[in-house]
């Protein structure tokens, strides 16, 4: 494995609000990483910094050694917490507009997967539940080639089916040598699948350490860890 992702003294600030404060952290390729933290901690800032979407007010950031730019984006795989299709949009637009975008995109991947689950080519997004709305963004993310796919919040508000469905698409569609960094509240659901956790709070990282690792020395799960360190 090789260094995928370097942050070093990073910060952002919203005004007065510091989200990110002086983050220093280092994520291995091949790795499928939990980024979990109460809501306001800096998870989805972090994301949003690694994606490009915001700018860093102090420190650095690299991915595959490249700084953040057109480079990097060329390799990460983005999965935003909200829906970003208007509904008018038809499922065929969609998966076109993605082919066209990315040149990693896999079509046959996408419509596979689609078949897979009934979704019609010509279903507009305001036709569809929030389980399908959920299910073709990460049809979509996942059908990229990507060595850094960033999923925020990628199980929330949806259905226990919907949630395996969507942990068999993560599972099943990225290379080993790719990273997934995954955000969510749900940690009981995917907790079986990570490999690294990272705890953010208040814009800090206050933990980072191997999954397998910190069950056995805590001799309980992430999902218990996460409770007792994050109690109110």
């Amino acid at each position: 494995m090789s260094q995928l992702i370097k942050c070093d003294n990073l910060s952002k600030k919203y005004g007065k609000k510091q989200a990110l404060d002086h983050i220093s952290l280092e994520i291995e390729s091949g790795q499928i990483v939990g980024l979990l933290g109460p809501n306001g901690s800096g998870k989805t800032t972090l994301i949003k910094l690694l994606n490009g979407i915001l700018s860093r007010d102090e420190g650095e950031i690299r991915i595959d050694g490249h700084s953040i730019g057109i480079e990097s984006k060329k390799i990460v795989s983005y999965l935003p917490e909200r829906t970003y299709f208007p509904n008018r949009i038809r499922v065929r637009e969609a998966v076109n507009l993605f082919a066209d975008f990315y040149p990693d995109f896999h079509r046959e991947r996408a419509q596979e997967m689609l078949s897979d689950l009934g979704i019609d080519m010509d279903m507009r997004f305001r036709a569809m539940s929030k389980g399908t709305r959920e299910k073709l963004q990460l049809i979509l993310v996942m059908s990229r080639e990507a060595k850094l796919y960033l999923l925020d919040e990628p199980i929330g508000g949806v259905d226990p089916a919907t949630r395996d469905y969507i942990m068999k698409t993560i599972l099943s569609n990225y290379q080993e040598e790719a990273s997934i960094i995954i955000s969510t509240h749900l940690i009981s659901d995917i907790e079986k699948i990570l490999d690294d956790i990272v705890f953010i709070k208040e814009g800090q990282v206050i933990l980072h350490q191997g999954a397998d690792a910190l069950r056995m020395e805590k001799g309980k799960s992430v999902d218990q860890i996460f409770r007792e360190v994050f109690a109110c």
